[in-house]
């Protein structure tokens, strides 16, 4: 078993002397130092670390914001290393999680994660609700079979103009112009092959 620090700094003009004398303090046998933002796993060192550490050592970190600034992202990692038999420690927090009293602190934060996610989707849904009520829509706005479609439409169909050079003129992709198509022919058997022999026509 070895005790492991981790630290990190979110810029290269912050000190990390503070946090790795207090590693030092708890007899750490190797430090892994990270001077990037907290705000996802995607650190080199924390990702070094991770791979290191093997079961039955120990990880100690100054705060838990050191390990990672939300809840989420800490509960990940501390449940990885947990679930290989690593111990995490978080000296500014008290919490030990080889202890009850840190398994219970980990339990907690748990239950707020999940209650700020609830919360998250919560509001969420309440302002989706508030904004459909105002009239606003969401999602891909239909698009609609006026007169300008129409004249383009005409000309595809008389061969003044290619499919491409029509649907690129309406400013539209190609399977919302043959769905469009099929609405105005009312032919649900009407497929896109007849369609592509017909985009070959030589514009007169």
């Amino acid at each position: 078993m070895i005790k492991i620090g981790y630290c990190r700094i979110s810029s290269q003009s912050q000190n990390e002397a503070r946090q790795i004398k207090a590693l030092e303090e708890q007899n750490v046998e190797k430090i892994f130092l990270d001077k990037l933002s907290g705000k996802d796993t995607n650190r080199p060192k924390l990702q070094e670390m991770l791979n290191f550490i093997r079961e039955g050592d120990v990880l100690i970190i100054e705060s838990i914001s050191r390990l990672a600034r939300n809840t989420k992202d800490f509960l990940e990692i501390v449940n990885d290393l947990t679930d290989r038999g690593i111990e995490v420690v978080s000296l500014k927090e008290n919490i030990d999680t080889s202890t009850p009293q840190g398994k219970f602190i980990c339990t907690i934060f748990g239950a707020l994660y999940e209650l700020e996610r609830d919360s998250i989707k919560q509001r969420q849904l309440e302002g989706i609700a508030i904004a459909k009520e105002k009239g606003v829509t969401f999602g891909r706005p239909s698009i609609q079979i006026d007169e300008n479609f129409m004249r383009e439409y005409k000309h595809w169909k008389v061969g003044k103009q290619t499919a491409v050079a029509t649907y690129n003129k309406l400013d539209i992709s190609r399977t919302s112009f043959y769905r469009k198509v099929k609405q105005i022919e009312g032919s649900p058997k009407m497929n896109e092959q007849k369609f592509n022999n017909e985009e070959i026509t030589t514009i007169s």
